[in-house]
């Protein structure tokens, strides 16, 4: 299995990179199934290693947290593209205006200025929104339950995050989805986030999901 999720790491890395997903400073990270552990690497060069959870430093220890505060969290990007990127100084929000939005990233995660305690408490309390879109620190992370669908959410940002950044620019009202619609997406999403963390539970990779 480790050596499976090295070759995935590498392969997701190249992938955000080319799509310029990461960034300067960039990595990107998956849970090992079944244990306090993870695969990390930066996204410019280097070999991914093998972390336990509670001995991560650096930029490593925000993944960490993702892991330590999030149970159904499989893949983790920390760097975000150009426009995810800004999203701090909009308040560290991205709200619910397009349906896959809603159902891949749901409500974006209690933005994080400053890390002033414990950085898994922070993460546990942040996340529990149960959105895949985190701003701490000023640093854009993006979850996924997959290192596919890691990919997938990064990509579908990065989209939100243009078109969000672009109109609340102008000074223009963004409206939202209607509260139903997001409830309904939401809850597929949290259904999703609750079998990928059972299946973790068990030493297990969960099952991809791409539809509605």
């Amino acid at each position: 299995m480790p050596m499976d999720l090295m070759r995935q790491l590498s392969d997701v890395r190249g992938r955000l990179h080319a799509h310029h997903l990461l960034g300067e400073g960039g990595s990107v990270s998956l849970r090992v199934p079944g244990k306090a552990l993870m695969l990390w690497c930066a996204a410019h060069g280097g070999e991914p290693q093998a972390m336990e959870l509670g001995e991560a430093q650096g930029d490593a220890a925000l993944h960490a947290a993702v892991y330590l505060g999030r149970a159904d969290a499989g893949a983790v990007a920390l760097g975000g593209g150009d426009f995810t990127r800004v999203l701090g100084g909009f308040g560290g929000d991205l709200p619910q205006v397009f349906d896959e939005q809603a159902r891949h990233l749901g409500r974006t995660a209690t933005p994080l200025p400053a890390v002033n305690g414990a950085l898994a408490d922070e993460a546990r309390r942040c996340l529990a929104t149960g959105g895949n879109l985190w701003i701490c620190a000023q640093r854009v992370l993006v979850l996924g339950t997959t290192a596919q669908r890691l990919v997938l959410n990064a990509e579908l940002a990065e989209k939100c995050a243009k078109a969000y950044v672009l109109a609340a620019g102008t000074g223009a009202r963004v409206d939202t989805l209607p509260w139903w619609v997001c409830h309904i997406a939401n809850g597929r999403l949290r259904k999703d986030q609750r079998r990928a963390a059972e299946h973790f539970a068990r030493g297990e990779l969960p099952d991809e999901s791409n539809g509605y």
